[in-house]
């Protein structure tokens, strides 16, 4: 299968940045495409299936630089579309609902064996383990309509007819928040393994060292589809200001209906205190060798703002000067506290 732009090895000079500060990889990142984003090595085995998966038309897509409010958005685009159905949400996996299609690139084979063993797992449970992070597409490719599906890909390295075939919903959120999320999330998430204060991780943030990096790049691939008939360009922070107005504005790109009963429940649902306590989205148990139990979990505070508990004086006029400049290039913008 092939695939219209590049994958090369990222310089050396990456590498050793990224191995010094990521600690779980130990082989070559790779950068894809004129814009070179920064991906984990498994991409360049993955890369041609994700791009070359066979669309459906009710197919519906959730597309976002990391922690951008992804998971979310995700349940809540997967309710509206299934009518509010909290029991069957409950029923299934939140992963088998909304499969995350790159997602299977992050974690190392090294890594993963490591933790086959670290929680003794049955042949069974390795074997399924295994499946899913051989590439997470081959899974996608058998699920039953309408699927939904996630990725942290910019549009330019997703299938070519996805905007003319299916639905795709693109969420961002302002930078600032988005380093301070991933800062924790990258420290907490062993399969990458941040080693580092938050200082030293926004200056490998701005200048794109990080996975799915370049933000800006990212952020204006979706800004430049916002009118495109089957894309929804959301706000993090509007969905932050007025839940329900966006729930609106999903249903009516979804084509779907939620009544005044649905949506009292569904903003309850989604309320951050009662998401993170969400065993079909947040489980209970955790495989061993995961997560880092002494950091922030994967539901962190869930708000806007949160970036000024973070940023010296220093640091945020270091962030600014770096926002106006790419501001020189779109007409972009992002609400910084709400």
């Amino acid at each position: 299968m092939s695939l219209p732009f590049e994958i090369t090895d990222a310089p050396d000079e990456v590498n050793r940045e990224m191995w010094s500060s990521f600690r779980a990889e130990k082989e070559k990142y790779v950068q894809a495409g004129p814009k070179k984003y920064l991906l984990c090595p498994k991409y360049r085995q993955q890369a041609a299936g994700i791009y070359n998966l066979e669309l459906r038309p009710d197919d519906v897509w959730v597309v976002t630089f990391p922690r951008s409010g992804t998971t979310w958005t995700q349940e809540m685009v997967w309710l509206i579309n299934n009518d509010c159905d909290f029991e069957k949400a409950k029923s299934i996996q939140f992963r088998k609902r909304f499969p995350f299609i790159d997602g299977s690139i992050i974690t190392p084979d090294y890594y993963l064996e490591d933790i086959i063993k670290m929680n003794n797992m049955s042949k069974e449970e390795a074997d399924a383990l295994r499946c899913i992070l051989d590439g997470e597409y081959k899974n996608v490719e058998k699920n039953a309509s309408p699927r939904h599906i996630k990725t942290h890909l910019p549009f330019s390295l997703l299938p070519p007819k996805l905007l003319d075939t299916c639905k795709a919903i693109y969420v961002a959120r302002n930078p600032k928040d988005v380093a301070v999320s991933c800062y924790y999330q990258n420290a907490n998430f062993l399969p990458i393994g941040y080693v580092g204060d938050f200082e030293k991780y926004f200056d490998l943030f701005h200048r794109d060292l990080v996975l799915w990096a370049p933000y800006w790049s990212h952020v204006e691939e979706g800004w430049k589809m916002r009118n495109h008939p089957n894309v929804l360009f959301l706000f993090y922070e509007d969905m932050q200001k007025d839940l329900p107005s966006v729930i609106r504005r999903v249903a009516v790109f979804l084509k779907k209906t939620v009544n005044d009963e649905q949506m009292a429940d569904l903003c309850n649902h989604l309320a951050i205190d009662n998401f993170r306590k969400n065993t079909s989205i947040v489980p209970n148990s955790r495989l061993k060798g995961v997560s880092d139990d002494t950091k922030p979990g994967f539901i962190r505070q869930g708000k806007s703002g949160g970036w000024k508990n973070e940023f010296s004086a220093e640091l945020n006029a270091k962030a600014d000067k770096w926002i106006k400049e790419h501001e020189r290039y779109t007409d972009l913008r992002f609400q910084y506290e709400i």
